[in-house]
C-alpha cells in the first residue's frame, strides 16, 4: 500500500475486496456519470489531483474516505453546494448507488475515486491542501485478532493529518464502542491535531442518520462522533 517510502503505510488497508455486482439502476447511473465523476486511483496521473480543474471552479476540499452505498454521501454534499466534495470507496457497486442517488438529488458538486484511499492520499493528494476529512462507520472488525486491520491506526491518521489545511476538520464515527475509543485514542497522540470537544463530540445534525445506523441503534449500539481540529 502506498509509496515505497511509505513503507510504515503498508500494514494498513483501507478497505477489504468483496464481491458485488451492480443493479440495473446502479450500471446505468454508473455507464452515465462515472466519465464525468469518476477516475480510479490506480490510472490517476503521478502527483496531486488538480480539483480546481476536475470541478470548474475553486472550492474548498472534502474528502470522505469509505462512501459506502453513498446514503450519507448524497445527502451532505447535496446540503454542501459550496463544496468541492470528494468520496474514495473501492466498490463499484456503492459508487454506482452513490451516483444514482446524487443524480436523484441534483448533485453537481460531487466527484468519485475508486480505490485504496492510502494510495490515494499518499500519491496524489497535496500537503494541506484538504477542508475536511471524513470517515463514517470504517470496517470495525470486530475480533481482537483483527484490530491490526483496522483503518484508523497512528500511521494512517498522520497521513490524513499531513493532507489537512490548517484548522481543517477530521470527523469520524462508529457504533463499535471499543473502536470509538481506538479512535480516540490514536486521534489523540497525533500531535498535529486537537480535539474540538472533551471526548466525544455532540452527534452533529448535519450527519445523516442511516439506514445502517438505525439498525445500530435498533440492536443497542451507540454511535459515537470524533471531531478533530488540524492546528494552525
Amino acid at each position: 500500500m502506498g509509496s515505497e517510502h511509505k513503507p510504515g503505510l503498508r500494514s494498513v488497508v483501507s478497505y477489504v475486496k468483496r464481491g458485488g455486482r451492480m443493479t440495473p439502476g446502479q450500471q446505468r447511473a454508473w455507464d452515465r456519470w462515472w466519465p464525468v465523476w469518476g477516475r480510479t486511483v490506480s490510472e490517476l496521473p503521478e502527483g496531486p489531483i488538480d480539483f480546481t480543474d476536475w470541478f470548474g471552479r475553486q472550492a474548498p476540499v472534502v474528502l470522505e474516505i469509505g462512501s459506502g452505498m453513498g446514503e450519507a454521501t448524497s445527502q451532505l454534499a447535496a446540503a454542501e453546494p459550496e463544496v468541492n466534495y470528494v468520496a474514495v470507496e473501492v466498490y463499484e457497486a456503492g459508487l454506482g448507488q452513490l451516483m444514482r442517488r446524487a443524480e436523484e438529488l441534483g448533485v453537481e458538486n460531487l466527484r468519485l475515486i475508486q480505490g485504496d484511499a492510502v494510495v490515494l492520499l499518499s500519491e496524489h493528494i497535496a500537503p494541506e491542501s484538504l477542508s475536511a476529512v471524513r470517515i463514517f462507520y470504517p470496517d470495525p472488525w470486530p475480533k481482537k485478532r483483527h484490530h491490526k486491520r483496522r483503518l484508523i491506526q497512528p500511521s494512517f491518521v498522520r497521513l490524513v493529518a499531513s493532507r489537512m489545511a490548517p484548522k481543517a476538520t477530521l470527523h469520524l464515527a462508529t457504533d463499535w464502542e471499543d473502536y470509538a475509543e481506538q479512535m480516540l485514542e490514536v486521534c489523540s497522540a497525533e500531535p498535529t491535531l486537537r480535539n474540538r470537544y472533551d471526548g466525544w463530540s455532540p452527534r452533529p445534525d448535519f450527519r445523516p442518520v442511516t439506514k445502517f445506523e438505525q439498525r445500530a441503534r435498533e440492536e443497542g449500539r451507540e454511535s459515537r462522533d470524533l471531531i478533530f481540529e488540524k492546528l494552525p
